[in-house]
């Protein structure tokens, strides 16, 4: 089966480099696409230089943006693997999430991260989501918020990919009430974690509304996926 993996990047140029040379190294993979969304470092010149397709947006326009164009480019690809710019030499982990999907025993696996490594905010997003997903489907999630997925190209037909950091939760949710199979994958992938900063606790702040946001319409709106 022809597999992609799409990987949304936002002045990733610290750590693209080597995800991308571990993301290279896992057997199946027929394309690996960049999604530059309006970066401003030299993320897309790396991307370039390390043989990844980029395609590379005029201005920043959010994640669930960047996936969604993504999915656009590589609709020929019947399984398709979403993988954060910043998972450095972990990425290779990626593979783990393939075998479920390919020999048929999930439709979407999820990466469950093993525990940070230190204390960055103090898990309201992270409590959120999992209350969110458990709320609307009765599944317990490890890691409600991971965007490292695998998942068959008729999920992706089905669903619509919402905008912003909201995409991990609606997407769990609506492919579970779709009728899809899930599985969370134990991975050992690390990436760059938000520090208790002021930019830190900024980032967390927009990701927690817009949790808040796609869990609204899906648990008090009646909205289905």
């Amino acid at each position: 089966m022809k597999t992609a993996i799409i990987i949304p990047a936002y002045n990733e140029e610290e750590r693209i480099g080597a995800t991308l040379e571990a993301v290279g190294k896992i057997p199946g993979v027929d394309r690996i696409l960049v999604v530059d969304d309006g970066s401003t470092d030299e993320t897309v010149a790396i991307a370039r230089e390390a043989g990844a397709e980029v395609m590379a947006l005029d201005e920043n326009q959010g994640k669930g943006e960047a996936l969604r164009r993504g999915l656009v480019r590589a609709r020929d690809a019947e399984i398709v693997v979403f993988l954060d710019a910043d998972l450095g030499a972990s990425a290779q982990e990626a593979g783990k999430l393939l075998h479920p999907v390919l020999e048929g025993w999930a439709d979407m696996t999820i990466a469950r991260f093993p525990p940070a490594k230190k204390k960055g905010g103090f898990g309201f997003v992270k409590s959120l989501a999992r209350w969110g997903i458990q709320k609307a489907t009765g599944l317990r999630m490890e890691s409600p918020l991971s965007g490292q997925r695998a998942m068959r190209r008729e999920i992706i037909e089905q669903l619509e990919v919402a905008a912003g950091f909201g995409v991990e939760v609606a997407l769990t949710i609506d492919a579970f009430k779709a009728g899809f199979r899930l599985k969370e994958v134990p991975v050992n992938m690390t990436h760059a974690e938000t520090a208790r900063s002021w930019a830190g606790f900024c980032h967390r702040g927009k990701q927690f509304f817009a949790v808040l946001g796609v869990l609204v319409p899906r648990l008090f709106l009646g909205q289905k996926g």
